[in-house]
């Protein structure tokens, strides 16, 4: 159930932001994406406080359980700091997904 709650969120031509709203990486990380001028459609924050059991699937999947879990295309890429390391790569990664303007 919760795998197919998680791959219903995420998209091939999309980046998808699993978070917590009191997590001040969440917030930096999606401050950062708003930098870029996504089609409509293609950067989903989905907020998963209170839901432990998506964590613990994380865990499984791509090694951690921390927010933000961020998602280029159906990939996971890891979490803010991992996101920061890719900024110069982000621009080209974005557009070779068609996720932008």
């Amino acid at each position: 159930m919760v795998d197919s709650f998680v791959n219903s969120k995420l998209g091939d031509n999309k980046v998808t932001l699993f978070v917590k709203g009191s997590c001040p990486y969440c917030k930096n990380a999606i401050a950062l994406l708003k930098e870029f001028n996504f089609l409509p459609g293609c950067l989903e924050v989905v907020d998963i406080t209170g839901m432990d059991d998506v964590q613990d699937y994380f865990q499984k999947t791509t090694g951690q359980r921390t927010v933000p879990r961020v998602f280029i295309g159906k990939t996971c890429i890891g979490g803010f700091s991992d996101l920061q390391k890719m900024e110069q790569q982000l621009p080209a990664m974005l557009r070779q997904i068609g996720a932008l303007v």
